[in-house]
């Protein structure tokens, strides 16, 4: 269980762990596997499984999630995080605590979410970020997934959430320190911002539940940063930071 270096794929995290194995028992034949991707720019627990384990990958991948996100709202991107510029901007005069906290009933429970753009669904035997990359329509068809529930941790501009302690309270000051979000510098900090702890079922893309939290607010919104802080019952506090696991393997 390892928290995913921002920046890094998931498949990155697997061609390290795989190349430190082998390093480590002389073998070339050993295989490696994740339950479940994270986007480079998310953060958080990565199931890696070895050997014989790579067969329980699906049932571990089966498993409820739970994230930390950051949504800012005002503006939207192309991909619905901040793996490429803002592109619009929006009033959001409306972005208020209590409309969010109103709005937060409308998105618990079973429903279909149209995925990303920007997504590794296939269409036609071909990933969607390719067809969007070449400007072409990527007819995703929505997908059931289950958002089971949703709390608002804060809410404000960024300056105006680092003096509030509601997070850290929360989580405690050892969970806290893996929810220290790295953000690109086309971030906005004068955008109303709100972080969110969510618990769903697999398959649920996080920016596209920023997306259409945007749409129900009468704005646009993007997901600015991201933490799996639960894939199960395995824990964000208890997973080992890549390094950490590379020195115990010998590697650098």
């Amino acid at each position: 269980m390892l928290d995913k270096p921002y920046r890094w794929t998931s498949s990155d995290v697997v061609r390290k762990v795989k190349f430190a194995l082998q390093h480590h028992f002389h073998k070339k034949n050993i295989k490696v596997g994740h339950a479940g991707t994270l986007d480079p720019l998310a953060t958080g627990v990565l199931l890696i499984c070895c050997g014989r384990s790579t067969k329980l990958s699906e049932t571990y991948q089966a498993h409820g999630k739970e994230y930390v996100a950051e949504f800012q709202f005002g503006a939207t991107t192309p991909t619905f995080d901040l793996e490429r510029p803002i592109d619009e901007r929006f009033p959001y005069d409306n972005v208020t605590r209590s409309a969010l906290e109103s709005a937060i009933p409308s998105f618990i429970g079973e429903q279909d979410q149209i995925p990303p753009a920007f997504s590794a669904k296939m269409v036609d035997g071909v990933r969607a970020y390719r067809l969007a990359r070449n400007d072409r329509t990527a007819g995703l068809k929505p997908a059931r997934i289950t958002i089971c529930d949703i709390e608002l941790l804060s809410f404000g501009t960024p300056a105006e959430r680092a003096e509030s302690h509601s997070t850290a309270e929360k989580y405690g000051d050892n969970a806290m320190r893996k929810f220290n979000f790295q953000h690109p510098e086309s971030a906005d900090p004068s955008l109303p911002t709100a972080s969110l702890r969510i618990r769903c079922s697999k398959g649920t893309y996080i920016r596209a539940l920023a997306r259409d939290f945007g749409t129900a607010l009468g704005t646009g919104a993007y997901m600015s940063a991201l933490t799996r802080s639960a894939s199960g019952d395995f824990r964000v506090e208890d997973s080992l930071p890549l390094n950490s696991a590379m020195e115990l393997l010998g590697k650098s």
